[in-house]
C-alpha cells in the first residue's frame, strides 16, 4: 500500500485545514488508517485512526476538534482540523496497520503550521 498525505499548510490559530489519505497500489481494505504527527524536537504521537467498521478513536489533546473519516470507495481517509491551537504545529503522517500500536504502512508527511 502506498499512502499519499495532502491538505497541509499554513493556518492561523482558531482556523481549520482537511488532511487527505489516499491509498494506491493495493486497498484500505480490512485496515485501520490513521494519523500521527511529529512536531520539531518532539517523537512523533498519535493522533487519531479509524477502523474498516467506521470507528474511530482520538487522542485526548484533539478531541471535540478534530474529526476522522474514511470513503472506503474511494480509499481516502480525511482529518477534519478544527480550532487548530499552534501546538498542532507538525508534520501529519498517515498511517495504515493495526494502529496505534502497530504500523505496516508509512505515508510521507504533510506540514502542517499554525501561526498564532
Amino acid at each position: 500500500v502506498q499512502l499519499q498525505a495532502s491538505g497541509g499548510g499554513l493556518v492561523q490559530a482558531g482556523g481549520s485545514l482537511r488532511l487527505s489519505c489516499a491509498a494506491s497500489g493495493r486497498a484500505f481494505s480490512g485496515y485501520t488508517v490513521g494519523w500521527f504527527r511529529q512536531a520539531p524536537g518532539k517523537e512523533r504521537e498519535f493522533v487519531a485512526a479509524i477502523r474498516w467498521s467506521g470507528s474511530t478513536y482520538y487522542a485526548w489533546f484533539v478531541k471535540g476538534r478534530f474529526t476522522i473519516s474514511r470513503d472506503n470507495a474511494k480509499d481516502t481517509v480525511y482529518l477534519q482540523m478544527n480550532s487548530l491551537k499552534p501546538e498542532d504545529t507538525a508534520v501529519y503522517y498517515c498511517a495504515a496497520g493495526s494502529l496505534p500500536e502497530a504500523v505496516d504502512y508509512w505515508g510521507k508527511g504533510t506540514l502542517v503550521t499554525v501561526s498564532s
